[in-house]
Formats: structure tokens, C-alpha cells, sequence
């Protein structure tokens, strides 16, 4: 078991493209949700899968467990996906020894860019990146799940 500690910002800039070192394209969809627990499947570039739950209701912190699946197993539980299917690349984001993932959300989702950052420490805001906006940490609409499941959030940076 790991626990998830993160932080959530949108994003007010594109100076962070300069930086990118990698990026990902996810499609991610979840097959069961309640209060305080997700259960997702996650698809990475169309050649990895993996199934991830999440339990806990804290603002920061989750425990996570998550495990490799057969992509074709993943592609068949597309099927009994509930909300839409969420269509991101994820660009990895180096900014003083702090990784950042920021996700550039497609489909219907279009138009919204949310950085994370995942440290157990809390870093000082002068430590944060000028091309982050404002904080959404704790705001569950701006959570892949309530993404997946409600409606779009005004995008607001």
C-alpha cells in the first residue's frame, strides 16, 4: 500500500511546455465510485494498464493501491465504464528537484490543464513554479473522478 500525497493547481501560463521532459496519453475511466473510495483503470499510451483504488477522504492524503492488468483486460472494461472516459497527456515538469505532472485534458474536457505535485513535504509557496495558478487541492470537482462523473468545471486559473 502507498499512500498519495498531492497537491492540485491549475495551470495560468505554457512557459511549463518549455520544461517537459516526457509526457504520457492516458484514457482513464472508473468502474465504481462512493464517498471516500475509486476504483479506476488506467491505459498509458495505448500499451500499459493498470487498476488503481483509492479509499480515504482527506484532502491530501489517500491510501492508493495499484497493479499492472492485461491491456486487453483493460480495453474490455471499457465497457462497463460509469461518466465519461477521460482523455489526458500527462507532461512531467522538473521545477526545483520537485516533480509536477501537469495534465492537458482532451475530449470533452478540452481547455482544462491541472498540475500536481506528489511530496509529503509541504513546499513553501515561493518554492512553487510562477506558471501555476490557483490552488484546487480539496476542490473534488476538479478530481479525475468528479470529472469523470459531473459536470465541467468553470476554468477559473
Amino acid at each position: 500500500m502507498g499512500k498519495e500525497v498531492e497537491r492540485k493547481f491549475l495551470v495560468s501560463s505554457t512557459v511549463w511546455r518549455e520544461l517537459a521532459e516526457s509526457n504520457i496519453r492516458i484514457l482513464q475511466f472508473y468502474l465504481a465510485t462512493a464517498p471516500g473510495r475509486t476504483v479506476r483503470i488506467r491505459i498509458s499510451d495505448g500499451a500499459s494498464a493498470k487498476l488503481t483504488l483509492k479509499f480515504g477522504s482527506g484532502v491530501r492524503e489517500r491510501d492508493e493501491f495499484e497493479y499492472p492488468i492485461p491491456l486487453a483486460d483493460a480495453r474490455e472494461m471499457l465497457d462497463f465504464a460509469i461518466g465519461r472516459v477521460i482523455e489526458k497527456t500527462r507532461h512531467h515538469v522538473r521545477h526545483r528537484g520537485y516533480l509536477y505532472e501537469v495534465d492537458v485534458f482532451g475530449g470533452a474536457l478540452a481547455g482544462l490543464v491541472v498540475a500536481e505535485l506528489e511530496t509529503p513535504e509541504d513546499v513553501p509557496d515561493e518554492m512553487l513554479p510562477d506558471w501555476l495558478g490557483r490552488e484546487v487541492t480539496g476542490e473534488q470537482k476538479f478530481y479525475n473522478a468528479s470529472l469523470a462523473l459531473g459536470g465541467i468545471p468553470e476554468i477559473a486559473a
